[in-house]
């Protein structure tokens, strides 16, 4: 065990940590006290899901990897963890990879992991519990590499009895599993985009995009769900209002088949721990074809998306 690389060992831990994630807020909803509290204002909410979850997520993760660098989304005061909080188990299958040759020497303290609770807190507190998703995201030298997200209510539309949630993940040279890859069909544009942030400069780069079909659905990980599923060929968000927490996991799982995430300038954004957490260029992201979607944002996009 001690033998396997460090990468693998905190991957097979994300991947337990954030089913046990899932389980919490899972129980938070079922208990019929979400506990919310504005942050900002109605679209920025936290629920007593998002601070338990991001709880024994950071505790667990900083239990077992002591010299990791761990940054959550939300912002709580320091509390002792419940012993119940804690997982330690790790997935096996994970264990089992072949860890990529340039990984292998990796050590905790040079990597990052950028944590979301629970994103789509604002449809998680209207009932729309396909939009949620649990995101860890693992970066090194600035770039996402491994990832792990959870869907707690995955099933839940088949009601009483349905096995409900699902874990997928990815790391860069090894793959991604726990989904179905599929694609749009090529003669098809079908963009997916905010459902609770939009503005004029948001509408105007999808209408750019002469897509198809829109798809407004809540929260950047069920966005990257959407394109790896083959339910949207292009996530396009032209507007400040995602971070790094929403962005990383998802995106090592989406470079991992193959995709690309970018801001609207077509930049890669940068994961180390010092970073600013907004990512203030947009979000754009594709399965295949990221070069056409990048040259159909419009200038006036461009100009209100001002680069880091």
């Amino acid at each position: 065990m001690s033998g396997t690389p460090v990468i693998m060992r905190l991957m097979a831990s994300a991947h337990s940590v954030a089913e046990k994630a899932g389980a919490i807020v899972r129980k938070v909803l079922h208990s019929g006290d979400l506990g919310i509290v504005e942050k900002t204002g109605a679209n920025d909410l936290q629920t007593l899901a998002d601070r338990l979850a991001q709880q024994s997520i950071c505790a667990s993760l900083s239990r077992r990897f002591p010299k990791l660098t761990i940054i959550g989304e939300e912002d709580l005061p320091f509390e002792e963890v419940k012993e119940d909080a804690i997982e330690k188990g790790q997935a096996e299958e994970i264990l089992q990879k072949s860890c990529p040759a340039e990984y292998m020497g990796l050590k905790e303290e040079e990597l990052v992991v950028w944590v979301d609770p629970l994103d789509g807190t604002k449809e998680y507190t209207e009932g729309l519990l396909d939009n949620v998703t649990v995101l860890i995201g693992i970066a090194y030298g600035g770039r996402a590499i491994a990832g792990v997200i959870n869907q707690p209510f995955y099933n839940y539309q088949l009601g009483a009895g349905a096995v409900l949630g699902r874990t997928m993940w990815g790391m860069l040279g090894v793959g991604a599993f726990g989904f179905q890859l599929q694609e749009v069909p090529g003669d098809r544009r079908i963009v997916t985009t905010t459902r609770s942030h939009s503005n004029k400069v948001v509408i105007d780069c999808v209408d750019a995009m002469e897509p198809h079909e829109v798809v407004r659905v809540g929260g950047a990980g069920n966005k990257i769900i959407q394109l790896v599923e083959g339910r949207a060929s292009a996530y396009v968000f032209a507007s400040p209002g995602c971070k790094k927490w929403d962005t990383c996991a998802p995106e090592a799982i989406l470079h991992a088949v193959g995709g690309k995430l970018t801001d609207m300038h077509g930049n890669a954004y940068c994961y180390d721990a010092d970073v600013k957490h907004m990512n203030s260029a947009g979000v754009l992201a594709t399965l295949r074809n990221h070069e056409y979607y990048a040259s159909r944002v419009p200038p006036s996009v461009r100009e209100a998306l001002k680069l880091d």
